[in-house]
């Protein structure tokens, strides 16, 4: 059963998730699964590509002004420190009983984390990539 999502927050990660999947699709990557879920965590978007597992956390932001948004506006969002040491944890666990539960125990894998800045109005997004995440 998909999940229902009430809340303006929730909506705009919703939107902000398919548009990192449509990114990661042009991107040539395979995705496996979407939110895989556990009671200690969840795992937003699993992708394939060259071989290689990537654990996608996505962050979406709204910016109704996004179109004077400057890269140099991007890079000074950093989303990666909301990754408290808490919410790293949760995921490697998420992670290790995902690897363990498809028998991947030799896989290379690696976490990233996708921005997606919303212009919900403009119907507009940009994407900041934080590649490689030390758990």
């Amino acid at each position: 059963m998909p999940k229902v999502f009430t809340s303006e927050t929730q909506k705009t990660g919703e939107i902000g998730e398919n548009i990192a999947v449509k990114f990661l699709v042009k991107q040539s990557f395979s995705i496996l699964e979407r939110n895989y879920t556990k009671k200690w965590g969840e795992i937003d978007i699993i992708a394939k590509k060259d071989k290689k597992l990537y654990f996608v956390e996505v962050k979406s932001v709204s910016r109704p002004d996004l179109e004077n948004v400057t890269r140099e506006t991007l890079d000074q969002y950093h989303p990666e420190d909301n990754m408290h040491p808490w919410k790293l944890k949760r995921l490697s666990r998420t992670i290790q009983t995902y690897l363990l539960s498809k028998n991947l125990d030799d896989i290379e894998w690696q976490v990233d984390l996708l921005v997606v800045f919303l212009d919900l109005k403009g119907k507009k997004a940009r994407i900041k990539v934080v590649s490689d995440i030390i758990l």
